[in-house]
């Protein structure tokens, strides 16, 4: 179940790029869900404007304390500021959007 800050969305400018993180636990069918969700969402709402790096906690499991990750898959927006977090397979779009700030809370 996705994880959203409760902070207000701000108005999105055009130049503005998207640093995103993926956390990861291999190749299980979870993560591999969880990107193909993402790249989708971000070829349709930031084409253009946004990095993705997936992080690997099997190969790497000490990048895991820098974002305090706890559970997996977790996507981590790390610009624009402040700094958010959303876990899960990213499979239901809105919830992303409204965690990513991409569009406003109904």
């Amino acid at each position: 179940m996705p994880v959203f800050d409760g902070a207000p969305a701000r108005p999105i400018s055009v130049e503005q790029t998207y640093e995103l993180r993926l956390y990861v636990a291999g190749q299980t069918p979870k993560s591999v869900l969880a990107l193909a969700n993402l790249r989708q969402i971000c070829e349709q709402h930031l084409h253009g404007r946004y990095t993705i790096e997936v992080i690997d906690l099997i190969a790497t499991p000490q990048l895991a304390q820098g974002d305090q990750i706890l559970a997996l898959p977790t996507l981590v927006r790390r610009l624009p500021e402040p700094i958010k977090k959303i876990i899960g397979d990213l499979s239901n779009t809105e919830r992303v959007l409204v965690g990513l700030d991409l569009r406003v809370r109904a």
